[in-house]
């Protein structure tokens, strides 16, 4: 798991309620387990510290890869990916049913560059909405 204390990941899965911090979902009934993001990737210089680190779920943090930026459909430019240390959700996006709309330049291009609805995604939220955990709570 790259090197991240256990004592640590402890602490950003207990921070995070154990949700992916991107896209809200819960670990709760996941076969695959979260990882341990780096917000400022590794090969940024960011630092393994949990003021750098969030839970991501496996779709998300593949997606996310090493990149802070991406482009914003909207706009056509390069911004900066979501931060979850320093940003918060809802003022990014939102939810429309099972579907994460984009509500900044940052939210739009985060939703693209993880593809946070793409079907398969839609289809286990609405498995979780019915197991009562979709949608989740919004910061």
């Amino acid at each position: 798991m790259s090197g991240i204390p256990a004592a640590l990941r402890r602490q950003v899965v207990q921070r995070a309620n154990g949700r992916c911090e991107y896209c809200g979902l819960a670990q709760v009934g996941q076969e695959a387990t979260f990882h341990i993001d780096h917000i400022v990737p590794m090969s940024a210089d960011g630092p393994t510290t949990e003021a750098n680190l969030a839970l991501a779920c496996t779709s998300c943090s593949l997606r996310k890869e090493a990149r802070r930026t991406a482009v914003d459909p909207q706009i056509g430019r390069k911004v900066l990916l979501f931060h979850p240390r320093r940003q918060r959700w809802s003022g990014h996006f939102r939810w429309e049913g099972m579907t994460v709309i984009g509500l900044s330049a940052t939210g739009r291009a985060t939703v693209s560059a993880l593809t946070m609805n793409r079907p398969s995604i839609l289809v286990i939220r609405e498995e979780e909405a019915d197991r009562g955990r979709h949608p989740p709570p919004v910061n």
